[in-house]
């Protein structure tokens, strides 16, 4: 039974004919390997060199003992076979991990000692792998069933260049296979078999076991970067049975005939597939290690702090002085918010000395090249000046685009940003972006693209006109020739679905939509919360993640609020409106985050963190003319 059925025993080379060979079967253009009717080399699991797998018969061993140069097969017999008539033997050999015949003589030196030893080195990489792959979940809450029930679309890894697999995902789709635990057995040991993918969110996918056809009754959503995902042919080498489900075990007497013809000229996960998702998964960040960051409580300054635990990707930062570490900030390393120790001294940004005077034991200064490298800007000829006008994003309120003014150049193209109306009489809100930076736009932006303009906090000549507001203010609008107009093909779409970080409580990672496009920037809409918590977001931000990133990676993902918390939510907002009038008294986000740790129940996470819109990848029309 472990190795098939009794109907799949008989001679194979009798069921193979040259006018089913391998030059018949149409070439795929694809990066993702094909099946092939003539079989494939595999190399063994544990991806030593040293052993290797017969392609007419699917013996594994020790590659030294293999007959010819290129070491494909077991004999000479194993040899001839394969460039007769039997082409077909090897996929059949894979599929069904046939045990050796006496073709195979040669083997017997050591084979199976060497092959033990492999196989249980092989399995205590994929128990490692496992711990930190650690499903998290979220009670009441599963991305399969969200996107069926309501035909949602997923962004695609490729979207997230910061993601594990986000640059090697190839051309994994609908309809590639893979080999999977079989759950429709009644076997008392772990079986597997064959599905197809049916749809693809994210890292998840919809999977269809092979000889369902158009019944969906099995169907079931996985994780295609879990540990228990393989390429086909995965069995063979490992020596794993694959065995029909029982809903489906009367469909077919030859399952082995029935494989070759749904298989041949498919394509299948590469299988390097596990070893480059646990690459995509290692860190350079570790623990201990000291680096700069924004002060939460004066955007204006930085302070040292201390990676206390890595995430995926994501950093819990305890600032140095905190003695009960709870004073934290959460942040992806590439995140624009870090920077190596002394990059505030070098560039003349404010700093906040330590009362620390010397390193702890066991702190160590990250090395520079860890950190996100900014483009380099020629300031010598015309470049921005304290004074000049132009619009940004509002680090405490990323819903909203403001009318903003630089209050300083510094040193490597960064510039200190204030809000108009909104600033603290001694700039603690002022904030630092590059010259390169996605959040900010040339005067005029939001017009051109129908994006609502914040004026500043008091002003009353309604509604805002810039060419009014530089007469009366006597200032200048920054050049537009000196803002970032790159628009990169971010593959982004209205409505795609994706878990992004709430950059106002940096520690959650939430279910979320992409409501708006215009060109680079996204408008983020976190389901179940009202509008007005939506964030402005760069399509290339590290802060945005697909679909399955959080199971993944073990990282908290934060469901959709429920009904009663959308209550809340209305009663706050309608407090919220009748506050606007109030002086500015802090971050304009509190009333936010203290609505959602309202929504939270109590409990503790320590590891928590439109309609005409441009679509375009081009930068035309991306600006509007300036007035005089």
């Amino acid at each position: 039974m472990f190795d098939g059925y009794d109907s799949c025993s008989e001679d194979t080379s009798s069921s193979s004919s040259s006018d089913e060979s391998e030059e018949e079967v149409a070439p795929l253009p694809s990066s993702l390997p094909i099946i092939k009717n003539n079989g494939q080399v595999y190399t063994y699991p544990d991806g030593k060199s040293g052993m290797a797998t017969c392609e007419m018969c699917g013996m594994v061993g020790v590659r030294d003992a293999f007959y010819s140069k290129t070491k494909r097969f077991c004999s000479v017999s194993c040899s001839r076979s394969y460039s007769s008539n039997s082409k077909k033997a090897s996929i059949l050999a894979r599929l069904q991990g046939k045990p050796p015949t006496k073709k195979a003589k040669v083997l017997q030196k050591q084979p199976l000692v060497a092959k033990l030893a492999a196989y249980a080195q092989y399995q205590a990489t994929l128990q490692n792998q496992a711990k930190t792959k650690a499903a998290v979940p979220v009670e009441g809450f599963s991305w399969g069933n969200y996107i069926n029930s309501n035909s949602f679309t997923a962004a695609p890894v490729t979207c997230f260049k910061h993601a594990p697999m986000g640059t090697c995902w190839g051309d994994i789709a609908e309809g590639v296979r893979v080999e999977v635990p079989n759950t429709d057995s009644n076997l008392p040991t772990k079986v597997f078999w064959i599905a197809g993918i049916v749809k693809l969110a994210g890292y998840n996918a919809l999977l269809r076991y092979e000889g369902f056809e158009n019944d969906s009754s099995l169907d079931f959503w996985c994780n295609i970067c879990g540990s228990d995902i393989h390429p086909v042919g995965w069995c063979a080498t490992s020596g794993k049975p694959l065995v029909p489900p029982r809903t489906i075990q009367h469909k077919y007497t030859n399952w082995k005939t029935f494989l070759v013809k749904r298989l041949t000229g498919a394509k299948t996960l590469p299988p390097d597939f596990s070893q480059k998702v646990s690459e995509s998964m290692q860190y350079p960040f570790k623990t201990s290690m000291r680096v700069e960051v924004v002060d939460k409580t004066h955007l204006c300054r930085t302070r040292v702090a201390v990676v206390e635990s890595v995430i995926g990707g994501r950093l819990r930062l305890v600032y140095e002085e905190s003695e009960d570490k709870t004073d934290d900030f959460w942040c992806h390393m590439y995140s624009p918010l870090i920077h190596h120790i002394g990059w505030s001294r070098s560039i003349g940004h404010r700093f906040k000395r330590s009362d620390i005077t010397k390193k702890q034991d066991g702190h160590f200064d990250a090395p520079s090249h860890l950190f996100m490298k900014v483009k380099e800007v020629d300031a010598a000829g015309e470049w921005f000046k304290e004074g000049m006008k132009l619009e940004a994003i509002d680090p405490l309120n990323l819903s909203a685009i403001c009318v903003a003014t630089i209050r300083k150049v510094l040193a490597d193209g960064y510039l200190m940003i204030g809000i108009d109306g909104s600033e603290a009489a001694d700039g603690s809100d002022w904030f630092c972006y590059h010259a390169t930076s996605p959040s900010i736009f040339p005067v005029g932006f939001c017009e051109i693209n129908m994006i609502e303009l914040t004026p500043p906090r008091g002003y009353a000549k309604l509604p805002f006109k810039w060419f009014d507001y530089l007469r009366e203010t006597d200032s200048i609008a920054a050049p537009v020739k000196l803002f970032n107009k790159e628009v990169p093909n971010h593959g982004f779409h209205v409505g795609m679905k994706l878990e992004a970080v709430d950059l106002m409580e940096p520690r959650l990672v939430c279910v979320a939509t992409v409501t708006r496009i215009i060109h680079r920037l996204l408008r983020i809409h976190f389901d179940g919360w009202e509008d007005e918590y939506d964030q402005w977001v760069d399509c290339e931000s590290p802060d945005l993640y697909p679909v399955g990133w959080c199971q993944l990676t073990g990282y908290q993902l934060q469901p959709p609020a429920p009904q009663s918390s959308r209550d809340s939510q209305s009663s706050s907002s309608k407090q919220k409106k009748k506050a606007k009038s109030q002086q500015y008294k802090g971050h304009k986000k509190m009333t936010s985050l203290q609505l959602k740790e309202e929504l939270l129940d109590g409990e503790e996470y320590s590891f928590l963190q439109g309609a005409s819109d441009q679509e375009s990848n081009g930068s035309a029309s991306y600006y509007i003319k300036q007035e005089p």
